[in-house]
């Protein structure tokens, strides 16, 4: 099977959520010992839970978090204040426990996997690493394109893949992550061709930019877009001509995961950035989409919108990793465990509001 069609199988796989499902589950909610809506949106959060699992008894408690790691040609272009073996330093310190998502995924009580798509250096650390390169990192998109079709389509795979074992190892709540040197200047030019914003809009400071950097880095968005302004016509081909492979496993984790009905809690700019692609290939993923928080990086809400989701937290966070969606794993426990286990007005003999 070419890689064409097995992208077009797992669309085909991807069905809408079930809005019959979230009927029940507002049934539900208005039997339970509470005023009407008076949980928010943590309501909304649990009905579409149980919509997501075609159950009015739904499941959070196994969580994961998928951290997919790549480097970038276009750092060539000295758009990032860091060297891009902090790419490879930084996935080392993953797999040692030694980062903030390892800090924050163990406080909420989720697993963790790095996935290596596409980092550019040899990694000394090994242990616990799904190596799952497409090569050395992608090649600089202000001379040509950032990854051929070809290359674009295996990244996909290898999220879909992960998401695949994931959900065939029970887990039902999946958060998404990245790391990649460069890959915010990725996820600005991916937002400019998404959403027709002019560059400067869409881009922040990323890890730190000072002006002199941040100018460099508007200058190469503006000359990839320029660059590629004919081939910019699908998700596939954005990818493929700015994208990063840690963005397109990230696209396909999401479509995997949604195939499967697994909830997905996309992280901040750049994890959203893949997040749009794959709603741009198929606009059912978006049902199974949870935005964790909201990234101080300008052109992350262009991206939510693009998603149709509002952010569950906003807290000037812009680290990725992952870190946002470890720290909404508990929301959406919490929206769960609301629902499945509280007293019925019925079941606890506490009366009902007069009508």
């Amino acid at each position: 099977m070419t890689q064409e069609s097995q992208l077009t199988t797992l669309l085909e796989r991807i069905e809408p959520v079930d809005s019959r499902w979230v009927d029940q589950a507002r049934a539900r909610q208005l039997q339970l010992t509470k005023p009407p809506a008076s949980l928010g949106r943590l309501e909304e959060i649990a009905n579409r839970m149980a919509a997501i699992q075609r159950t009015i008894s739904p499941v959070a408690d196994r969580a994961k978090i998928v951290l997919f790691a790549s480097d970038h040609g276009v750092c060539e272009e000295r758009v990032n204040p860091y060297p891009q073996a902090v790419t490879m330093q930084m996935v080392a310190n993953f797999l040692r426990g030694g980062a903030a998502i390892n800090a924050l995924a163990a406080l909420a009580g989720a697993d963790l996997e790095i996935v290596d798509v596409g980092v550019a250096t040899e990694i000394p650390v090994t242990e616990g690493l799904i190596r799952r390169p497409i090569a050395r990192g992608t090649r600089n998109f202000c001379r040509g394109p950032a990854m051929s079709t070809e290359e674009a389509l295996a990244a996909i795979l290898v999220g879909a893949e992960r998401a695949e074992q994931a959900a065939a190892d029970e887990y039902r709540l999946l958060g998404i992550g990245e790391m990649g040197i460069g890959n915010t200047t990725s996820a600005s030019a991916v937002a400019a061709a998404l959403t027709g914003l002019a560059p400067r809009s869409v881009i922040g400071r990323g890890t730190g930019a000072d002006e002199a950097g941040m100018a460099r880095k508007l200058s190469a968005v503006e000359r990839a877009l320029a660059l590629h302004a004919g081939s910019l016509t699908g998700p596939l081909d954005i990818l493929a001509r700015v994208g990063g492979f840690e963005i397109a496993a990230i696209s396909g984790f999401c479509l995997g995961a949604a195939a499967r009905r697994c909830a997905i809690l996309v992280d901040g700019f750049i994890a959203t950035a893949a997040a749009a692609l794959a709603v741009a290939l198929k606009v059912e993923v978006r049902g199974y989409m949870f935005a964790a928080h909201r990234s101080t990086e300008p052109g992350h809400a262009p991206l939510l919108e693009r998603i149709g989701h509002s952010p569950l937290l906003d807290l000037e966070m812009r680290l990725g990793e992952g870190t946002g969606a470890a720290l909404a794993i508990p929301i959406i426990r919490a929206a769960v465990h609301a629902f499945t286990d509280m007293a019925t007005f019925e079941s606890a003999g506490v009366s009902e509001a007069a009508g």
